[in-house]
């Protein structure tokens, strides 16, 4: 594998998350390692409420194209993006198993001006692959990228953790009072199969629908979710702020 040498890295691509992304071995073994997942149920179910009706979808950080193929089985016209090969790989692996077809490109999603304006219904950004985009101007690229991308009314789902959660275990309070001065929200991830570097971006709500309405959107809906095995908030108005894990969010082009 290539290794280009650190200031030839993407924009919004860090070491840790270049290394994570060709790992070889990562895609192969993605789906089993998150294999119970409660989210992946929840914003599977939540894209469904707001991709109404068949159009043209595009997912964002595709991985190994769990939100790409039910929605191909539905009649979407769907495109996966990821940085990874893999990834990709797996995906067309896992079409062609279902009969589906699935198109694919590998990009990195700060620079994807070669996608024409007004092409898309919908758009996805879930996991929190916004979160893992190094530096507020390269998320915020990605975010004006989706903008353009969608036609007007086009909706967009996507998944932020939530900083705030963070006071809930020891680690997290330490990083937290280290992040309030003087911080970026970027909470460093452990050392996954030996690739250390790793950083996650977590939003405060305000935050995250601020960097949205920046952008253009208007937003329908915010779910707050949580670690409970159906991925739900109990009483979602009592503090949501602090008990929430992490939030999804429908925005729409105006």
């Amino acid at each position: 594998m290539h290794q280009p040498p650190d200031w030839q890295l993407p924009p919004g691509v860090n070491r840790g998350l270049w290394d994570y992304l060709h790992d070889p071995t990562l895609a192969r073994q993605y789906d089993e390692s998150l294999a119970g997942t409660p989210l992946l149920t929840v914003d599977l179910k939540f894209a469904e409420r707001h991709f109404s009706r068949p159009g043209r979808l595009i997912d964002l950080g595709c991985g190994t194209g769990r939100l790409l193929l039910p929605f191909a089985a539905r009649g979407f016209w769907v495109l996966g993006v990821d940085l990874s090969a893999e990834m990709l790989r797996v995906v067309g692996e896992k079409a062609v198993a279902a009969g589906v077809t699935v198109h694919r490109l590998q990009a990195n999603l700060v620079q994807l001006d070669g996608i024409a304006d007004a092409s898309f219904d919908y758009a996805a950004c879930l996991f929190s692959t916004l979160g893992m985009i190094a530096g507020a101007e390269a998320r915020l690229a990605v975010l004006r990228h989706v903008y353009r991308m969608l036609r007007p009314g086009g909706v967009f789902v996507l998944h932020a953790h939530n900083r705030w959660f963070s006071l809930w275990d020891r680690g997290g309070r330490r990083w937290l009072l280290r992040d309030l001065f003087g911080g970026n929200g970027d909470r460093p991830m452990p050392a996954h199969r030996g690739i250390a570097g790793l950083a996650l971006h977590h939003f405060t709500r305000r935050e995250l629908l601020g960097l949205l309405t920046e952008t253009g959107f208007e937003v329908d809906a915010v779910l707050p979710v949580s670690l409970r095995t159906d991925g739900r908030l109990s009483l979602p108005w009592w503090f949501s702020g602090l008990r929430a894990y992490g939030y999804l969010v429908a925005a729409r082009r105006r």
